[in-house]
């Protein structure tokens, strides 16, 4: 218990006594004038003196007070009104002198043994209970001195406070006593520390005595701060061999815990500040960077929510703290997404594990990191530096995992979650330089989905479009939107091909022509075929139909993307088979013969070796087998043989015969990004020239600088010399003849 809790319960108890008192002293004892007072002799002042010193000191002995309490009060408003309270008030703070240099010396003589460190402490706060009860009762007799001569000398100190001094300057003072006190309470504090249950109540009735006699700092804060300070530094170093990362936050937090309980419990309130920040210091920001280098990356590996959560509280209290975990993350996230990008082998899966990879930093920054934006600017710096690592094909499987979700037949996602994909994909999209590699590849797909019907929606097609359209602008989308502008004009041009195809000699045999889509230069036409000569007797109709309406374009075919619907029949009936241009050109021979060999196959229709295998695959090896392959297997070989299946059976009238599809070949991959590089070298070229023409004369190193503000996709240095000297080759600028460092415009 605290002095000023005893000091609270003590003047409760008197306060009333007090009140008795005064009252008592109006009824009989008060003077009505000044005839009425007692004389005031020599004698009258001795004995009242001795009565108030009997009653002094046997509640200093704890005995019972032989006067009545009222009478000792009004005694000493007698003494007080004659003008001596100087002398009254320096022979009570004798007496209390007196008593308590009587004390020190039980605590002097008491043994020094660790055993009786306890006892001793109790020893010291029954004495220190006692002194402030005792002072509380001395203090409620002598309340008229207090309240009035004492009040009015500002250089006097109250009863409670002389009551104080002297209890500091002759016991707490005392070097012996105060050393052995603070150590008792380190000792009790230790233990505490080290899981043993101690007396709270007595430890904050002590550290209550130290705060009150104002020594609290000087001799009990600064010596439990230093052992404070070397207990945990030495516990830190310990637990950081013993103990992993989890483990070792869940227990800096719970000492975190246990040291703001007992500022709580016992301690003052001014220790917490600096108790804290040396726990901190000890056990956080002395091991922080071996925190991060042992356990941040294991923790973000097994995606520990709580763990992480912990370690940014913790770490946010540290000076510098957030910093070195904000370059822990920034590293951990170019370290774990460039081995996503840089690995040839995961390509197929690059884009997935680049959209688990964010979502996954996502969730930490919210759930853990608070939101912080320093850490999302973090996350998406190091995102755009690993993603680029590895130029331009990021962007390639980027535009491919698109066309695979956009393509009909993906049944992974609804509308909603379709969208949802869409998003995230724009969001790794916004990290790549080379957008360009990106707009080639993706319209590259686009033209196959839109020519083939193979697009699984057109709601979803405009809104990826929109999405692009929002990043980079109208320009990047202008090709992109222009051909469903061709889809919607080709849906015209096929009703007026069918009419003329109604007219033309020598196709009349072809039922009818289901669809000519074409994109601006890209054809496809998709036909109800009976004989290879007809399919390209109407081949070239359509070319010269379509030339004559479209003049000074070449019309380029994709053979590989046409689709035709061949009327068949077999032993159970008759059959449509919906099948491709390949499969349609091989299955026509079987009108001449039941049985070819492959190369037989490959001389009559001149389809190179690979797309002819897995046509003859996609018959004989299939679900739907219309051609029997001898001997039997998965692959074709050049040995084999195939004749038409005469017993071939399905319960569906149409029926469908997937065409195997081959992935992109390499030549096309090459194909499309030598497209781009050029494209580039014309956007380079255009910059220079702009440039030059506005500035007319340039240094080399403020030339390459405004290019680079220009250009939207990454360049080498080298690339740029070659582009500035072949400029100098054409005329379009000069070297100068005396620096050849710097350029001038030529008109």
């Amino acid at each position: 218990m605290m002095a000023e809790d005893i000091q609270h319960n003590q003047k409760a108890n008197f306060n009333g006594l007090t009140k008795s008192a005064k009252s008592g002293a109006s009824k009989k004892l008060t003077i009505k004038n000044f005839k009425d007072r007692p004389e005031l002799t020599d004698s009258y002042t001795e004995d009242t003196w001795i009565k108030l010193r009997d009653a002094v000191s046997a509640i200093q002995n704890s005995t019972s007070i032989k006067y009545n309490l009222e009478e000792l009060y009004q005694a000493v408003e007698n003494l007080c009104s004659y003008k001596v309270s100087p002398v009254l008030y320096k022979q009570l703070r004798q007496v209390c002198e007196d008593h308590i240099q009587a004390q020190i010396h039980q605590f002097r003589e008491y043994p020094s043994s660790s055993l009786d460190s306890l006892s001793f402490l109790k020893r010291m706060n029954r004495c220190w209970q006692d002194h402030c009860s005792q002072t509380i009762m001395i203090r409620s007799i002598f309340l008229f001195l207090d309240r009035t001569y004492i009040l009015q000398n500002s250089l006097l100190p109250s009863i409670w406070d002389t009551g104080l001094e002297l209890f500091r300057t002759h016991i707490v003072s005392d070097g012996a006593v105060q050393s052995r006190t603070v150590e008792g309470i380190l000792e009790q504090i230790e233990r505490e520390r080290n899981g043993e249950t101690v007396d709270r109540s007595l430890l904050r009735s002590l550290l209550g005595m130290l705060s009150d006699l104002q020594v609290y700092k000087d001799s009990f804060e600064q010596r439990f701060l230093t052992e404070t300070n070397r207990l945990y530094a030495a516990e830190g170093q310990r637990l950081m061999q013993e103990r992993d990362v989890p483990e070792y936050l869940h227990h800096v937090s719970r000492r975190l815990e246990e040291e703001n309980d007992r500022v709580i419990s016992y301690l003052d309130q001014s220790t917490q500040k600096p108790l804290i920040a040396t726990v901190e210091k000890q056990l956080l920001g002395e091991h922080m960077n071996a925190i991060l280098q042992k356990g941040l990356w294991m923790l973000l590996d097994e995606n520990r929510v709580c763990e992480l959560t912990l370690l940014y509280e913790l770490l946010s209290k540290v000076k510098g703290g957030l910093m070195t975990l904000l370059q822990a993350w920034r590293d951990y996230i170019k370290s774990f997404g460039g081995e996503i990008v840089s690995s040839p082998e995961k390509d197929k899966e690059l884009v997935q594990e680049l959209l688990d990879f964010k979502d996954k930093m996502d969730h930490v920054t919210q759930r853990c990191f608070q939101r912080n934006d320093n850490f999302i600017n973090a996350m998406k710096e190091a995102f755009e530096n690993f993603i680029n690592k590895r130029p331009n094909k990021p962007a390639e499987l980027i535009a491919k995992y698109v066309d695979s979700k956009l393509r009909a037949g993906n049944k992974e996602a609804t509308e909603e979650e379709l969208e949802r994909i869409l998003d995230k994909i724009m969001i790794i999209f916004r990290f790549i330089h080379g957008k360009d590699v990106f707009e080639a590849f993706y319209k590259k797909d686009l033209a196959k989905r839109l020519l083939v019907g193979k697009s699984a929606s057109v709601d979803a097609e405009k809104s990826m479009l929109s999405k692009l359209k929002h990043e980079c602008g109208a320009a990047f989308t202008s090709k992109l939107e222009g051909m469903f502008k061709d889809m919607e004009l080709s849906k015209d041009i096929m009703i007026q091909f069918k009419q003329v195809c109604v007219c033309v000699q020598g196709v009349g045999s072809i039922e009818h022509c289901r669809t000519c889509n074409g994109l601006s230069d890209q054809c496809v036409c998709v036909c109800v075929c009976v004989c290879v000569l007809q399919m390209v007797k109407l081949q070239e109709v359509c070319k010269l139909f379509y030339l004559g309406k479209h003049s000074g374009r070449k019309l380029q075919w994709q053979p590989t993307l046409g689709h035709a619907v061949l009327k068949t029949e077999f032993k159970e009936g008759k059959k449509e088979l919906q099948v491709s241009l390949f499969q349609t050109l091989v299955l026509l021979m079987f009108n001449e013969s039941d049985e070819y060999s492959v190369e037989e196959i490959r001389t009559a229709t001149g389809i190179e070796d690979g797309e002819l295998k897995r046509t003859l695959q996609s018959l004989a090896c299939g679900k739907a087998r219309v051609l029997n392959k001898m001997p039997r297997g998965k692959d074709v070989e050049d040995a084999d043989r195939f004749h038409f299946n005469s017993d071939f059976t399905h319960k569906l009238f149409r029926i469908k015969i997937n065409q195997i599809q081959m992935k992109e070949t390499v030549e096309e991959q090459v194909s499309t990004t030598e497209r781009v590089f050029q494209d580039r070298q014309y956007q380079i070229d255009a910059a220079l020239v702009r440039i030059m023409k506005m500035r007319k004369t340039l240094s080399h190193n403020l030339l390459v600088s405004e290019l680079y503000n220009q250009l939207k996709f990454p360049v080498k240095p080298a690339d740029l010399k070659k582009r500035i000297e072949s400029l100098i080759d054409r005329d379009y600028m000069e070297r100068d003849k005396e620096n050849p460092n710097q350029y001038h415009y030529v008109a």
